[in-house]
């Protein structure tokens, strides 16, 4: 009882209660003038078979096309009205072109080493080419210079967290999607607050849609109380809003510009098993010691000036630079090149950087994800890879944080194996990490879900490495995990309750408006 008023007088609530209102006052006025006037009806039916003709000639993917489609000749009116109001992939106007600047002014911090360059194509121009399409369409260079260190489990990760934060002497900035009161919450907070009363430049961005249910309206007042900057990406207002469909779904810390920190970790006590939701909370994070954390740098200094809608600080970042704080030599572990994705460009990098794994891969493919929601490229290249003798496995959560999406997830499972692709359930409860690992060279850890919200709505980020530590200690958590999971198969797909496979195609068709 406690925990339904507590959701029922939640901020979430009543902002959700008010968009639901205008959302049907919006159609029934439609309606409403459809229905007493004809030549609206017409103009009504005329504007769905536009819109239809619109979304088919958008560069856009085939899914996204058949859905709309759908949905708009399905229910004309409640169709078009739904696609006027989300419709749309990308931010607000003024958000695209504060990005667009923002990438532009820090364009020059981020040159590339003409001789990590040669080492890399000497080394593998096949694997180089990877390497140059992160570079070329994310816009985030190669480094060497940089030790890297995995983690396979939340609890190890936020261990070493606080101690890095404790090491602290210039700045800290994070960056993260959820944040929840708790013991990790808490005890971050106070280094935070103690290095801010040093002096230190203290930094906080989050995502207000994705703490709407964790966090109160005014949340970064109480931060700012204590010394901390923070600011806050799409605020989740009362209003419907195109922007409400995109969310800032990083995980990113940045200290001193040396030490850097990426995964699906959150700052929420269930990743690292201090609170139990879906039995064990199995999740994975990278840490980068050296030059190549300059990129998550910039990325959080980009986003920051796109949210206070001033750029000045990008004309000069030499101050945050990695050297400056750090005269030794840095450790070299193979090549480093932390990544990230936007809805503001027509590029799917989070995508394209899985499928180019895939299609390059000679003996086997390695995945962690906890949704696994793909468009016909992902499947074909999965099946293929497949076919042609690659060893492809996924994982996926054997408790689901959400039934729909997991119902959905396994909508998929059939036509894997039919290709040869094992497909694992982690048992002891939920598996929220993301990462590929590939023929012990290549891997990337980071923020993208294999579903069609990270992939084409969602600001994300990543690590892609080649021949580093951290690529074999991806394999080996693979293999470790492997043993705690059950292996799917086809009569299993098969044998489900007619009415449940029934939901899954139903959920197929709409998989990417979900």
């Amino acid at each position: 009882m406690q925990k339904f008023l507590k959701r029922l007088f939640s901020r979430l609530f009543f902002v959700g209660i008010s968009i639901v209102i205008q959302i049907l006052w919006f159609i029934g006025f439609v309606y409403l003038l459809g229905s007493r006037y004809r030549i609206f009806s017409s103009l009504m039916q005329a504007v769905c078979i536009i819109a239809v003709l619109w979304i088919v000639n958008k560069r856009i993917n085939p899914a996204y096309k058949l859905a709309w489609t759908i949905l708009i000749l399905a229910v004309p009116v409640v169709g078009a009205a739904v696609y006027l109001l989300f419709g749309r992939s990308r931010v607000a106007k003024e958000i695209e072109e504060n990005f667009n600047s923002a990438s532009a002014m820090s364009k020059k911090t981020l040159q590339e080493h003409p001789r990590y360059r040669k080492e890399l194509e000497e080394l593998d121009p096949r694997i180089n080419k990877q390497s140059i399409y992160l570079r070329d369409y994310a816009r985030f260079p190669l480094y060497e210079n940089t030790k890297t260190e995995y983690f396979p489990v939340g609890e190890l990760l936020y261990k070493k967290m606080i101690e890095e934060l404790e090491k602290a002497e210039h700045f800290i900035f994070l960056e993260y999607f959820i944040i929840d009161r708790g013991e990790m919450w808490q005890s971050i907070l106070d280094i935070l607050e103690e290095k801010a009363k040093q002096g230190l430049d203290v930094r906080l961005i989050y995502d207000d849609v994705g703490c709407v249910s964790t966090l109160p309206a005014k949340f970064y007042e109480e931060i700012r109380a204590r010394g901390i900057q923070c600011e806050v990406f799409n605020r989740f207002r009362p209003v419907v809003s195109v922007i409400l469909n995109n969310r800032d779904h990083r995980k990113i810390m940045v200290i001193d510009g040396h030490t850097g920190f990426t995964g699906g970790i959150n700052l929420a006590d269930e990743y690292i098993n201090k609170k139990i939701r879906f039995g064990y909370w199995k999740d994975n994070g990278v840490m980068l010691k050296g030059e190549a954390v300059w990129n998550f740098t910039v990325m959080f200094l980009q986003m920051w000036s796109v949210i206070r809608g001033n750029m000045d600080e990008l004309s000069d970042l030499s101050q945050y630079r990695c050297h400056s704080y750090y005269a030794g030599k840095f450790e070299d572990d193979g090549f480093v090149q932390p990544y990230s994705d936007t809805p503001l460009d027509h590029e799917t990098v989070g995508e394209n950087v899985y499928l180019n794994i895939i299609n390059q891969a000679k003996k086997y493919v390695y995945i962690f994800t906890p949704y696994l929601i793909i468009d016909n490229e992902m499947m074909t290249c999965l099946c293929l890879a497949s076919k042609g003798g690659v060893d492809v496995r996924i994982v996926t959560p054997g408790i689901p944080d959400k039934k729909i999406v997991f119902l959905l997830t396994q909508s998929y499972y059939e036509q894997l194996i039919d290709a040869g692709v094992k497909i694992y359930e982690y048992t002891p409860g939920f598996l929220h990490a993301k990462s590929f690992v590939c023929d012990d060279e290549v891997a990337t850890v980071g923020t993208i879900n294999m579903d069609y919200r990270s992939l084409y709505l969602h600001f994300e980020c990543g690590v892609w490495m080649y021949r580093s530590r951290a690529v074999m200690q991806v394999k080996e958590d693979m293999i470790n995990t492997l043993d705690q999971c059950r292996r799917v198969t086809k009569g299993y797909c098969q044998n489900r309750n007619r009415v449940i496979r029934l939901m899954q195609s139903l959920l197929r068709l709409m998989a990417p408006l979900l």
